[in-house]
């Protein structure tokens, strides 16, 4: 029984910019297939000798807090220029006497003269900056950033290398990710199973993961910025948040305005936006980023588009075709099944980069022909599932404890039906297959943690937002509220496709966002990119 279908604000699975025909795309997406996040980044091995030390702020706290506020870094080399390392948080901040957690770290030192650390965070929730920085340096932040800060990536609690959330086995998760809801979608015989599904799921993640499920909450994660913040030495946080990141990053801006470095915020999420929208506007924007790829496709000369006649047409075709899977769900040469929701997430996956459209011609080809191992290879790829079929992270686990925290939902199926009609209305093809997400928390062991609202963070630095116009995952009209909300936020617009857009859009935005963090100079107004 499948649970899931693209959800707010990720799992986000990271491409590779490089613009590239569409002929050389497909080879290349072999290899992105089986390991999206290894991107191209090179680390530089000057550094040979011995991690430096990180000395801690030694700044005044609560007694109960000092042991982890006072802990040195034990940094271990993990590659050309890294250094790697453990730091114990609370498990509980509201109670740091109830035990502690492991945070994973990773760190590359700055080359030149040092400003300070620069935290990043690639998104999710479930994403692991850890693994980011490890794997594509060079595509997380770029030189000017290298020279001037050691880098680090983190996993935040609950993900990864840090104590994390563990839910189910390969198998299990096959059935919740890939399984199909008996039922017409919507009826009260689907939505009791999909229900259940969803119970299940989390009644697995409380057995195998403990009282950390309490604790995987956005604020719990800033207070854990905090700390690291204290234990790098750097008296105030400098930090790089994409997509889910966002709103880490604002979240710790409202907790400690003053202590406030330079915050970019590139994929900005809405903090006031509750689920249904959320979801809502990213249906809306994935169908917008689907009629630009049909667009790119009619308009090429290469012979490789599947389509004839209008955007409109086909578009009306995708649906149709995505009904027809809804209807009678296709079967993989491995026996798992393409139903509506997998063929939903393997179109949307590439539609979170311009450079990866191409690969939609190859899924649509396959798929309109009956042939459903592309559309799982592709689900797989968004999924973190590995061709061995064994997952690669615990990014759908973490994405949905995280989530179940940080919203709150409500258990009327008759709103929910209109809910999912809203959506269908506003975004014919994706939207229908978006709703319903309501399922996904309701049964969930523990109540949302906190209600969603605008966040001010008064009294904090200059904070700036980085919004990209056709970013489908997270809509650009999210960085201009975001921007607002903020006391001090700059807004910096980028116009283009695709989700983020620093180090992978132009010299702009990137001249933007590289001086603020160096220089602290943001501009007077928004460049518009």
């Amino acid at each position: 029984m499948t649970d899931t279908t693209p959800s707010p604000t990720g799992p986000v699975r990271r491409f590779s910019t490089v613009r590239m025909p569409r002929g050389r795309r497909r080879a290349a997406f072999a290899a992105a297939l089986v390991a999206v996040l290894a991107l191209s980044g090179c680390v530089p091995s000057f550094l040979e000798q011995k991690q430096p030390v990180s000395t801690p702020t030694g700044e005044h706290v609560a007694a109960d807090l000092e042991p982890f506020y006072t802990q040195v870094l034990e940094w271990e080399r993990c590659g050309d220029g890294l250094g790697c390392a453990t730091a114990k948080a609370p498990l509980d901040w509201s109670d740091p006497a109830a035990g502690e957690i492991d945070l994973a770290l990773v760190r590359h030192v700055a080359t030149g003269e040092k400003l300070g650390s620069l935290l990043v965070n690639p998104g999710g929730p479930g994403g692991s900056g850890y693994d980011f920085i490890h794997d594509s340096l060079d595509y997380a932040v770029g030189q000017p950033l290298q020279e001037r800060f050691d880098i680090v990536g983190f996993d935040p609690r609950g993900v990864g290398r840090s104590s994390a959330v563990s839910c189910l086995e390969p198998a299990e998760m096959d059935d919740y990710l890939y399984g199909i809801t008996p039922g017409e979608r919507g009826s009260d015989e689907w939505i009791a199973d999909r229900r259940e599904a969803s119970a299940a799921f989390g009644a697995a993640c409380a057995d195998s993961t403990g009282d950390l499920l309490a604790n995987v909450d956005t604020k719990s994660a800033a207070r854990d910025l905090d700390l690291l913040r204290a234990v790098l030495g750097d008296e105030k946080l400098n930090y790089l948040g994409y997509s889910y990141g966002t709103f880490l990053g604002a979240t710790y801006a409202d907790l400690y305005p003053e202590k406030v470095g330079r915050l970019v915020l590139d994929g900005a999420i809405d903090p006031s936006a509750s689920d249904f929208e959320v979801t809502k506007a990213q249906s809306v924007g994935f169908e917008q980023a689907l009629a630009a790829y049909l667009d790119d496709c009619l308009a090429s000369t290469d012979g490789d588009c599947p389509f004839d006649g209008t955007v409109d047409e086909a578009k009306d075709e995708i649906g149709r075709l995505i009904a027809s899977v809804d209807e009678s769900p296709l079967r993989g040469s491995d026996g798992r099944m393409v139903g509506a929701d997998t063929l939903v997430t393997a179109i949307i996956y590439p539609l979170y980069s311009a450079d990866m459209w191409g690969y939609l011609d190859d899924l649509f080809d396959a798929t309109m022909f009956g042939d459903g191992d592309l559309a799982l290879a592709y689900a797989d790829a968004y999924n973190g599932r590995d061709p061995d079929g064994t997952y690669a992270d615990n990014q759908t686990e973490a994405f949905r404890a995280v989530n179940c925290l940080d919203y709150t939902y409500q258990s009327d199926a008759d709103v929910m039906r209109e809910h999912a009609a809203e959506m269908a209305d506003v975004a014919p093809t994706i939207g229908p297959y978006m709703g319903y997400g309501d399922l996904a928390c309701i049964d969930w062991p523990y109540p949302p943690a906190s209600e969603r609202s605008e966040i001010h963070a008064a009294g904090a630095d200059p904070i700036m937002v980085v919004g990209t116009t056709g970013d489908p995952a997270t809509p650009y009209e999210w960085a201009v509220a975001l921007a607002d909300q903020l006391d001090s936020g700059v807004l910096v617009s980028y116009d283009g496709e695709g989700h983020t857009a620093y180090n992978k859009s132009n010299s702009c935005v990137n001249d933007a966002v590289e001086s603020y963090f160096i220089d602290g100079t943001v501009p007077a107004k928004d460049p518009k990119c």
